[in-house]
């Protein structure tokens, strides 16, 4: 038995040897094939280079060589590095065909983007198993390639990124085998075909397959039941028919469906989506009323809709009752390119009038499906309905009897069925072709069992004989609906359980048994099967009407909650005082510490439910590893109340500038640039979002959410912080302070993106100098920060004469400050025009903070979201780093839920991931 002991060893040493020697070989193609070659990628231990991990054996866990200006290819047996969990190479120009990464067992994340790559093997994606990223955007050169159905074997899939990617074909209809699947990018593309039916019962909460070459095409009725959605982008495609009823998609607040072929009545539910902001209807062929938006929602209907008016209102009867006969019809396209106006007698299609009244409908032979619609017996003056030759189905409608003048109506050649009204002796009807119309049912053996329906009288009788057995009939047909009724739901039930069933395998936060609330100390809920709230109340029965409960899993907290941890609001807890009220610290009863923001009644005003909900739904969606996450709100009376976590080590400004009263050591150069880098990103995340135009309103100070003006999300809630060591909520004050207003703020008002880029170039100068934006301590001519620095700037010589003291730069620092020195200064130009975007800044200041540490980079672009809390993030680093063993089971329970998971500690309070 030693025996076989000692020779599995030496086994097992010789395996790990070739394994961890294919790694170097394959290391080394990848470093002869990149161009140029990392400057430190030399050397026989490749796990030192700058950008690779290696696990605690040795082999390579990760590569990361992100916006590194490569250009050259990738070698064909990458796939070869079997221990690779993360491989970022995007921002590059890296060239050639993909190699195949099949049978990565265990990558997780995949970082292509924005390169030149030009084609795909057609094993790319076959058995990656553990993927939960794949981001391929951006790489205009690839061949056209097709979405492999071997993706369906990822089943951990939370975001799959593929825009402007070349893809065409079809969405593959695999959508049940991603439980966790969030996020869906696939725009400009050249994606056809209709939307696979699969998706309806997705977790999808961010769609965007907007601008296809050739457009998808068909109706979009799938996002009915999709209640998660949160922001869909479908614009600039081919969809066809209305608008569905969104009435159960509660959280969707962005909704872009311009320039497509959507045609009828805008359904009531889109203008009372609760937390819906931005809405794009331009370039359709929409009818009806005009929509009657609420104030605030940005909405662009552009100018080719047929509304009947140019306000909201009703429509003439006439014109209402078209619509719903079009309605049953699924709206063609045809009806609506000359049904416009609030006169059908004025040039509409298919309809003769006499004077002022609607006279005949002629709908023969233009391959309409649907059905006919009971709304046609509101044409009191109708004579003639053609509806011949189509493919309708369904019955005659009973209310047509009731047109007093109807002389003709034709339905064949169709596929109607049911029983025939029993109309006067004065019509004229045509039946033939429904070979299923006016057939009875009988019971028995010998009895007939329908009749020749070609062959109909006017009072809509069968020629042939009656059904005697109409009460048998009757029952029979009821008994076939009930069990069929009874089936349908045994089925869906069934669906739920295995549905269920699949969402544990992969890990989702399941409900606590039996329904029992989730409730620590004050908080309770009772959390559902998606880890979201859908109930909660106040512990105390006094307390239930300070509780609001809204759609969507956000966290409500009773106010009697906050001020007790808050010890009533005591001065002693006051964090700091904003434009919007003062934020406390706060400590709840498990020793998780919040802070709290109270925003003053006066600040308010009259200040709706409605718009605080949209805010906190805002809130909510914003999730990146640069800003605090916002965990909660509270209502009382006028008073609006939210929680964020804490940031334990302070402000940034402590740091800097009351660092020998607070005892923190002086920060090094490493950590200054490394907080304006994160600043740059959690900033430029934001402007992103408001170029985006999914979240604008207008700029007084009680309304303001995202968009152009920044300040209530970046500087006054203090969203952005340092994520590497989850020290520093950043406090930018963005327009809080006179030393941060940009010139044309400070003189005009005018808030744009570019007075944050101002007020970013303040923090810079900060960082460099030590000094505050505004000295009143100091000279005149050296007060205002900026007026100095850039007479610093003049001569570069100077520089080293205004750096901070503490930090004593060696060359390679100096350099290193120079370069952000003259980014402050360009951020800071009294011209907005000549500022730069955020996108620049995090350019810059990129490279300086990667030549110290490798880090796991995520995509950065427009609409990167960071799914992981911070203690999540730090306990991966470790892991990277080989110091953590906690890691894997942390981040695959916790991450593979629909919603990002809380930060430390708030398990034992909060009791659903919605609150992060």
């Amino acid at each position: 038995m030693r025996e076989r002991r000692k020779l599995f060893s030496l086994f097992s040493v010789i395996f790990l040897f070739s394994s961890t020697l294919a790694d170097d070989v394959i290391m080394n193609k990848l470093a002869a094939s990149l161009s140029p070659t990392p400057s430190d990628w030399s050397g026989s231990n490749h796990c030192k280079w700058t950008g690779v991990n290696c696990d605690s054996s040795g082999r390579v866990s990760s590569i990361n060589l992100a916006s590194k200006s490569l250009s050259g290819t990738l070698p064909t047996d990458l796939n070869h590095l079997t221990q690779l969990k993360t491989l970022s190479l995007q921002s590059n120009q890296i060239s050639g065909a993909l190699p195949s990464l099949a049978n990565l067992t265990n990558l997780q994340e995949v970082y292509l983007n924005n390169n030149n790559f030009t084609s795909i093997p057609p094993s790319f994606l076959s058995a990656l198993t553990s993927l939960q990223t794949l981001s391929i955007s951006e790489n205009p050169s690839l061949a056209p390639w097709s979405i492999p159905e071997d993706l369906a074997q990822s089943g951990s899939l939370v975001t799959f990124y593929a825009s402007k990617a070349s893809i065409v074909g079809s969405i593959p209809d695999f959508f049940d085998s991603f439980p966790n699947l969030q996020s869906l990018r696939l725009s400009y593309n050249n994606l056809t075909g209709t939307l696979p039916s699969s998706i309806a019962g997705s977790e999808i909460q961010n769609l965007w397959l907007n601008n296809q070459d050739m457009g998808l095409s068909g109706s979009i009725d799938v996002l009915q039941t999709m209640t998660q959605l949160s922001q869909v982008w479908l614009h600039a495609n081919g969809f066809s028919g209305p608008i569905p009823d969104l009435s159960k998609c509660t959280s969707l607040f962005d909704l872009q469906l311009r320039d497509n072929r959507f045609t009828g009545v805008v359904p009531p539910s889109l203008t009372s989506l609760p937390l819906l902001v931005n809405v794009t209807l331009q370039n359709n062929k929409l009818q009806g009323p005009f929509p009657d938006f609420p104030t605030g929602l940005q909405v662009n209907l552009g100018t080719t809709n047929s509304f009947c008016n140019t306000k909201p209102g009703p429509c003439d009867s006439q014109v209402t009752a078209l619509l719903e006969v079009a309605g049953a019809l699924s709206y063609p396209l045809i009806l609506a390119e000359s049904w416009e106006g609030n006169d059908p007698c004025k040039g509409w299609s298919f309809i003769t009038c006499q004077g002022s009244n609607v006279t005949v409908i002629n709908f023969g032979k233009q391959k309409f499906t649907g059905t006919i619609s009971p709304a046609i017996a509101n044409l009191t003056s109708l004579r003639n309905l053609f509806l011949n030759d189509n493919n309708i189905s369904g019955p005659i409608p009973d209310s047509l009897i009731g047109l007093s003048q109807l002389k003709a109506l034709d339905v064949s050649n169709n596929n109607l069925t049911g029983k025939i009204p029993d109309f006067s002796s004065g019509v004229t009807l045509k039946t033939a072709g429904n070979p299923l119309l006016g057939i009875n049912l009988t019971v028995g053996g010998g009895g007939n069992s329908g009749s020749d329906s070609n062959s109909t009288s006017a009072s809509g009788n069968p020629s042939g004989k009656t059904n005697t057995n109409s009460g048998s009939t009757g029952m029979i047909a009821g008994t076939v609906i009930a069990v069929v009724v009874f089936m349908g739901v045994v089925a869906f039930v069934f669906y739920k359980c295995y549905t269920k069933k699949r969402l544990q395998k992969f890990g989702r936060v399941q409900s606590p048994p039996n329904g029992k609330e989730a409730t620590k100390k004050g908080i309770v809920g009772t959390v559902n099967g998606y880890g979201g709230i859908s109930e909660l109340q106040s512990q105390s029965s006094g307390y239930n009407s300070d509780l609001q409960v809204f759609e969507g899993g956000n966290v409500a907290i009773s106010f009697q909650v906050l001020r007790q941890v808050t010890d009533n609001f005591s001065e002693d807890n006051i964090l700091g005082r904003g434009g919007f009220g003062v934020v406390y610290k706060g400590e709840l009863l498990d020793g998780t510490q919040i802070a709290v923001k109270r925003m003053e009644s006066g600040a308010m005003g009259t200040k709706g439910m409605n718009e605080f909900q949209a805010e906190i739904a805002v809130l909510t969606k914003v999730r990146h590893r640069h800003l605090v996450a916002l965990l909660g709100f509270c209502t009382n009376g006028n008073e609006r109340l939210l929680v964020y976590e804490y940031m334990p080590e302070g402000t940034l400004s402590q740091h800097l500038f009351d660092r020998n009263e607070n005892g923190y050591p002086p920060l090094t150069w490493k950590q200054r640039v490394t907080i304006a880098l994160d600043v740059a990103r959690g900033v430029e995340y934001l402007h992103s979002l408001a170029q985006s135009s999914f979240i604008h309103r207008d700029l007084k100070p009680s309304n303001i959410l995202l968009g152009d003006d920044m300040r209530a999300k970046v500087a006054d809630f203090g969203l952005v912080k340092n994520a590497p060591d989850g020290k520093y909520s950043v406090e930018t004050r963005l327009a809080g302070t006179f030393g941060y207003l940009a010139p044309e703020y400070a003189a005009t008002g005018r808030v744009t993106t570019k007075v944050d880029v101002y007020a970013f170039g303040v923090v810079l100068m900060e960082l460099i100098t030590g000094r505050k934006a505004l000295d009143e301590t100091m000279p005149e001519d050296r007060s205002h920060l900026v007026t100095w620095f850039r007479r610093v700037l003049i001569n570069k010589d100077n520089i080293g004469k205004a750096i901070d003291s503490t930090l004593n730069p060696d060359d390679e620092t100096y350099g290193n400050i120079c370069k952000v020195a003259e980014l402050a200064g360009h951020c800071t130009a009294r011209e907005p025009s000549q500022r730069p975007d955020m996108g620049h800044a995090v350019n810059i200041l990129g490279p300086l903070v990667e030549q110290w540490k490798p880090s796991c980079h995520r995509e950065e672009d427009s609409f990167s979201t960071d799914h992981m809390s911070l203690p999540q993030i730090m306990q991966r680093w470790q892991a990277d780093e080989g110091t953590s063993t906690m890691v894997d089971d942390l981040y695959n329970s916790r991450t593979q839920s629909s919603i990002p998971a809380k930060p430390s500690g708030f398990p034992n309070t909060f009791d659903s991931l919605d609150c992060r």
